[in-house]
């Protein structure tokens, strides 16, 4: 039998139900669910030092399990010294089980180990149900070994759910075990 990570099946025996009579939906298909985590590093300083992409690229490795990728610029900007194709950062896009076990991660290793931690801001949503959270520190991650790391970055990480509004997509990761702040 194939493994299933723990969240994703609390998701389909639980929160399915639970969301299901929140909002009243018709069918069980209605019901939002995350479909993607997309994990994203920008490092300006990769301009003058290239090495700093594979460092990056090796750190979101390690992080998430799955291989990252550099991200290249868009266009030229004179004032950063930047050319079109030049690496600039890196992201990982995670889905089905690994998402679910990076999620569960995140949040019960890597958050409670934020200094001062009192929850996430909830005013990282985008209006169209995805969610957006800043990490400070990569050393939060338990994977990563403080004595190898070359200097200290954060990182975005979204969260792309199916909800409709924010006000689902917020019930939705509050269930998932997001620990979102109270007002």
């Amino acid at each position: 039998m194939a493994y299933v990570s723990r969240l994703k099946t609390e998701y389909k025996e639980r929160i399915v139900s639970a969301l299901k009579e929140e909002f009243g939906y018709n069918n069980i298909m209605e019901v939002p669910k995350l479909q993607k985590i997309v994990v994203s590093r920008g490092i300006g300083a990769a301009v003058a030092d290239k090495k700093l992409i594979d460092h990056a690229v090796e750190e979101l490795t390690t992080i998430t399990g799955q291989r990252a990728v550099p991200t290249m610029s868009k266009k030229d900007v004179a004032a950063f010294k930047l050319r079109k194709g030049m690496p600039i950062g890196a992201k990982v896009t995670l889905r089905g089980e690994r998402m679910y076990e990076f999620l569960d991660r995140l949040i019960t290793s890597a958050l409670p180990r934020v200094r001062d931690f009192q929850g996430i801001r909830a005013t990282g949503f985008d209006g169209r149900g995805n969610y957006s959270l800043g990490v400070t520190e990569q050393i939060i991650f338990p994977e990563i070994n403080i004595d190898k790391i070359n200097r200290i970055n954060g990182m975005d990480i979204t969260f792309v759910t199916s909800a409709q509004t924010d006000k689902e997509a917020k019930s939705l990761l509050t269930e998932l075990g997001l620990p979102f702040k109270k007002n």
